[in-house]
């Protein structure tokens, strides 16, 4: 009876707000068209797919996870691993504690107009596109670059930013951090604008400065936001778009610019090796899952902070 009574209230509460369940319905609609429904192609990574066959009429892999060792018994999977780790890591090493720490010093300005500016002046780089920051980074830092003549002029020798492996992690997470910087504050400013004003009102006759209030209000105010994001930063550290990486990528730096995502574009898409370039795609996610998981567990168990 209580099961019951339980599902009639359930269905009364829908009923009675059945207009906000109806403008949940696109985004729904959209979830499952564009998320759940292509898991469907995941078989392929199990199967020598032809497309004359289509998924379910090609043959099943013998073995079944044929295409996994393949990728495990490349010389360019361990490069391609690690590569993406390090990239992953130091992008949020970098990436990560810089919006925060622009979004506390940004709510410190008092001026709303200049706050604004400068909030506006942050973001807009994320709207740029891929093409348009590589092209930037060309325009800079190549033979003939800005950077260059700036070094050339003070007397010093030209150095090949673009072309130098030991270049591309630097010119890859600056960039990455300059664009997306402002954009990532935004979660952090909607956090600190719900702080009530009366904590700071309190710490201002207690006597504390600017620094005290950010180190004893803001951050701690802030904390469960920060994990939040950090967990969903970590569980998505293997996956590091194509895009930037194939656009800077050139025969001198490939040693350190094969990421998992550009060899998934070359054999996928330029080499029509579907099977294989879902299974290395799948076993991306995998990876990521688990770390999300993994680090979703720590934090629940330790903070009480957790994504589920």
């Amino acid at each position: 009876m209580k099961v019951k009574s339980g599902r009639r209230g359930t269905a009364r509460r829908v009923l009675e707000k059945w207009q906000l369940y109806v403008l949940l319905l696109p985004a729904l609609l959209w979830l499952a068209v564009f998320a759940y429904y292509p898991m469907y192609g995941l078989l392929i990574a199990f199967k020598d797919y032809k497309g004359r066959m289509g998924i379910l009429g090609s043959p099943w892999a013998a073995p079944l996870f044929k295409h996994f060792e393949t990728f495990f018994s490349t010389s360019i999977a361990v490069n391609a691993i690690w590569n993406t780790v390090i990239v992953s890591l130091l992008t949020l090493a970098v990436g990560f504690p810089i919006p925060i720490i622009f979004a506390l010093l940004l709510n410190q300005i008092r001026h709303a107009k200049l706050r604004k500016t400068i909030q506006t002046i942050s973001y807009a780089p994320y709207f740029l596109s891929t093409v348009i920051i590589v092209s930037l980074i060309s325009m800079l830092f190549s033979a003939n670059g800005l950077i260059n003549g700036i070094i050339t002029d003070l007397g010093g020798s030209e150095v090949f930013f673009t072309s130098l492996p030991e270049w591309f992690r630097p010119l890859y997470v600056g960039s990455s951090v300059w664009q997306s910087m402002g954009f990532n504050a935004i979660i952090f400013i909607a956090a600190l604008v719900g702080i009530s004003p009366d904590y700071y009102e309190a710490a201002i006759m207690d006597g504390a400065t600017r620094f005290q209030r950010i180190l004893r209000i803001d951050i701690p105010l802030i904390l469960p936001t920060i994990i939040l994001m950090l967990i969903l930063n970590v569980g998505n550290i293997m996956n590091v778009g194509y895009e930037k990486a194939f656009l800077m990528q050139n025969n001198m730096n490939t040693t350190v610019s094969e990421l998992i995502s550009t060899y998934v574009y070359k054999v996928g898409l330029q080499q029509a090796q579907y099977s294989f370039a879902t299974a290395v795609g799948l076993f991306n996610s995998v990876v990521n899952f688990i770390l999300l998981v993994t680090v979703n567990f720590i934090s629940k168990r330790f903070s009480d902070i957790s994504v589920f």
